[in-house]
């Protein structure tokens, strides 16, 4: 249970910093509701369409990337941490690093083929 106890501190305080400034916002901020501020806000005047309006698609289409790229880059991470070891061992030295390269490649080959289709375009 030792070998826990980190684990168990690092979600407790994140749980803190994450709860307590929204309870002391809550029980230390002044309450004043009136009418302009409980009605709805959108850019600064009253709406005048439906809220369940389309969206255009380039919108999802470029968060999608967004995400896919992002998580992409995000597992080049746990690779730089271990490079030093992926180095210094003489076994796997060559395929850790054709074994990124490629990874690397099939990345930008995805990008490639997303700015020639016009994804990355907003009018």
């Amino acid at each position: 249970m030792e070998a826990y106890f980190p684990i168990l501190m690092f979600v407790l305080v994140g749980v803190a910093i994450g709860v307590l400034p929204v309870a002391m916002g809550f029980l230390l901020g002044p309450s004043r509701p009136d009418s302009e501020k409980l009605s709805p806000y959108e850019c600064g005047f009253e709406a005048f369409e439906d809220a369940r309006m389309k969206f255009d698609v380039r919108y999802y289409l470029i968060a999608i990337l967004f995400i896919l790229f992002d998580l992409e880059i995000a597992f080049l991470f746990p690779w730089a941490t271990i490079f030093k070891d992926i180095v210094a061992t003489e076994s796997i030295k060559l395929f850790g690093f054709i074994e990124m390269l490629v990874f690397v490649t099939i990345l930008v080959i995805g990008y490639v083929y997303a700015w020639a289709k016009g994804a990355l375009e907003w009018e």
